[in-house]
C-alpha cells in the first residue's frame, strides 16, 4: 500500500531466515487454527490392512478450520501495541511486520484496524508474489456474515471501481511505454549539458549566468517528476530495476535519497489530506491552518501558533522560496544519517562530486554554491505551486475511514490537459488518475480520464478541473478562508 509498491526483496527476507519463519508459523498455528489432535501415548501398534473406502477417497480431505472475526474485533487492532488489517477478507496480524515493511512502516500502519484491499492492489506491481509471503501474517478472516468492508465505505462504488480497474488492466493501461521515459530522461540530460555548454561558451556574466540557473532548475523539476514515475513503480514490471533508476534519478540527478521520499510520499498517497496520517500537510498547525474543519477547530480549541488569519500573505515568504533551499536541503541529510541509508547517501554525494568538478573550474567555490542555491530556489517555487495546487484548496480533515475512490477524490483535483501543463508539472495535472492508479505510467492518464469521470458522474461525486492559473490562485483562496475561519472560531466560538 503505501504499503507502498512493497518489494517482495523485503519480504522475501522474512522467507530466508528459517529461524523467524519458524517461530511466526508456529505462533500462528497456536493462535490462527484449530490443532491437530496428538495420538495417543504408549508404543505404536500395527494396524490391519483394510480396503480403500469409496466414499472417503472422493471426500477432499478438511484443512484446518480458520479463525472468524468480526469488523469490531479488526477495528480494536489499531492501536501501537497490536494491529491487524484486512485485505480480501483475510485479516492480518501486522504487529510485529510493520518495522519490516518494504514501504515503511508508518504507510501500513495507517490502515491498522481497516480494510486495506484497494490500497494494496494500488500500490503493488507484484501481487500474486508478495501474497505469498503474507502467509506467516495470517490469523484468519471475516466471519460469514461479516460485509466485506466497513459500513463507512462506499459499497456499490467500491465494487464498480473494481470493475474500472480490471477494465484498465485489461486495456493495457498499466503498461509503460519504455521509450517515453527514455526521451524524458534525455531530454533532462540535454537540459543539463545546455546549462554547462551557457557558462562555457559565453562566459560567466550575468545573463550566462541567469539562463544557467533557469536550465538547471528545469533539470531539477523535471528530474523529479521522474524519479516520481520511478518511485511508483510505474515504469518497469519489476520492482528491481524500477528502485535501480529511481535511486540514479532522485540520488544522482537531484542528490536526495530515495529511501526520505518514499518514506513520505506514500504516506500521502495512502491517506491524502488525512491529519496525521499525510506529511504533505504536516505544516498544520504550526505554520498554516488548512482545511475548513481542522482551521475551525483549532480556533475553538484557543490555538495560535502563527497569525493564520494572514497566511495567505506570509504563504509567499514561508512557502514557495524557502522549501527546498530552507528546510529540505538540510532534512535529508540528517535523515539519511540518523537512519543510517548509507546507499543513498553514496547516490547523493556522486550528485555533489559532479556538481562541483563541473562548476567550480568555471564559477569557483563560492560561485558554484552561490549558483546551487539560486537553482534550489527556482525549483522550490516551481515545485511547491505545482505539489499543493491539487490538494490544499481540497478537502482536509481527520480519517474518517472511507472507501478508496473517495478518499481519493475529496483530496485531489486536475488541471486542464495541455502541452505545457503535462511538461510543467509531469502529468500530475491529472493528479485524480494519478491518485486512483498511483502504478499507471503517466502518459496514460490522459485515456483512463474519461472513464473515472463517467464513474463519478455516476455517483455524484465532483470531478474537479480547472486551468494552471486558477489552481494557483485557489492555493491562495483556501489559505484566506480558512485563515478567517479560524479567526471567527477564535474569537467567538
Amino acid at each position: 500500500m503505501g504499503m507502498r509498491a512493497a518489494r517482495p526483496g523485503g519480504l522475501r527476507r522474512e522467507a530466508e531466515n528459517p529461524a523467524r519463519r519458524r517461530g511466526a508459523l508456529g505462533a500462528l498455528q497456536q493462535t490462527s487454527w484449530s490443532p491437530r489432535v496428538p495420538n495417543p501415548p504408549g508404543p505404536a501398534v500395527a494396524q490391519p490392512a483394510m480396503a480403500p473406502d469409496p466414499v472417503a477417497a472422493e471426500t477432499p480431505a478438511q484443512g484446518p478450520t480458520p479463525r472468524y472475526f468480526t469488523w469490531d474485533e479488526v477495528a480494536q487492532r489499531s492501536g501501537y501495541k497490536e494491529r491487524w488489517l484486512v485485505i480480501d477478507r483475510k485479516v492480518y496480524n501486522i504487529s510485529e511486520f510493520t518495522r519490516r515493511h518494504p514501504g515503511g512502516s508508518r504507510v501500513i500502519s495507517h490502515y491498522a484496524g481497516q480494510d486495506a484491499t484497494d490500497p494494496f492492489v494500488a500500490f503493488h506491481i507484484n501481487k500474486d508474489i508478495v501474497k505469498k509471503y503474507m502467509n506467516s501474517l495470517l490469523i484468519g478472516e471475516l466471519s460469514p456474515e461479516q460485509p466485506s468492508f466497513e459500513p463507512t465505505k462506499n459499497k456499490e462504488l467500491t465494487d464498480e471501481f473494481r470493475e474500472l480497474r480490471a477494465t484498465v488492466e485489461r486495456m493495457g493501461l498499466m503498461k509503460a511505454n519504455h521509450v517515453f521515459f527514455l526521451l524524458c530522461l534525455l531530454h533532462i540530460l540535454l537540459l543539463d549539458g545546455a546549462a554547462w555548454l551557457t557558462l562555457w561558451v559565453f562566459g560567466t556574466s550575468f545573463l550566462p549566468l541567469l539562463l544557467c540557473a533557469v536550465l538547471l532548475s528545469a533539470v531539477q523539476a523535471q528530474a523529479g517528476w521522474l524519479q516520481h514515475d520511478f518511485g511508483h513503480l510505474s515504469v518497469f514490471s519489476t520492482s528491481k530495476w524500477n528502485h535501480l533508476l529511481h535511486h540514479f534519478v532522485i540520488g544522482h540527478l537531484k542528490g536526495a535519497p530515495a529511501s526520505w521520499w518514499n518514506h513520505l510520499h506514500f504516506q500521502h498517497h495512502a491517506k491524502p489530506n488525512c491529519f496525521r496520517k499525510d506529511p504533505d500537510i504536516n505544516m498544520h498547525p504550526f505554520f498554516f491552518a488548512l482545511g475548513k474543519i481542522l482551521s475551525v477547530e483549532l480556533g475553538k480549541q484557543k490555538k495560535k501558533y502563527m497569525p493564520y488569519n494572514h497566511q495567505h500573505k506570509y504563504f509567499f515568504l514561508i512557502g514557495p522560496p524557502a522549501l527546498l533551499p530552507l528546510y529540505f536541503q538540510w532534512y535529508i541529510f540528517y535523515f539519511v544519517i540518523q537512519r543510517k541509508k548509507w546507499v543513498d547517501l553514496a547516490w547523493m554525494m556522486t550528485f555533489y562530486a559532479r556538481l562541483f568538478l563541473t562548476y567550480v573550474p568555471l564559477l569557483g567555490l563560492k560561485g558554484c554554491l552561490g549558483l546551487f542555491f539560486v537553482v534550489r530556489f527556482l525549483e522550490s517555487n516551481w515545485f511547491v505551486w505545482v505539489t499543493q495546487m491539487n490538494h490544499i484548496p481540497m478537502h482536509i480533515d481527520h480519517d474518517r475511514n472511507m472507501d478508496w475512490v473517495s478518499t481519493q477524490l475529496q483530496a485531489t483535483c486536475n488541471v486542464h490537459k495541455s502541452a505545457f501543463n503535462d511538461w510543467f508539472s509531469g502529468h500530475l495535472n491529472f493528479q485524480i488518475e494519478h491518485h486512483l492508479f498511483p502504478t499507471m505510467p503517466r502518459h496514460n492518464y490522459h485515456k483512463v480520464a474519461p472513464l473515472v469521470q463517467s464513474l463519478c458522474a455516476k455517483h455524484g461525486i465532483e470531478y474537479k478541473s480547472k486551468p494552471l492559473l486558477s489552481a494557483f490562485a485557489d492555493i491562495v483562496h483556501s489559505l484566506k478562508e480558512s485563515g478567517q475561519l479560524w479567526l471567527d472560531a477564535y474569537l467567538h466560538q
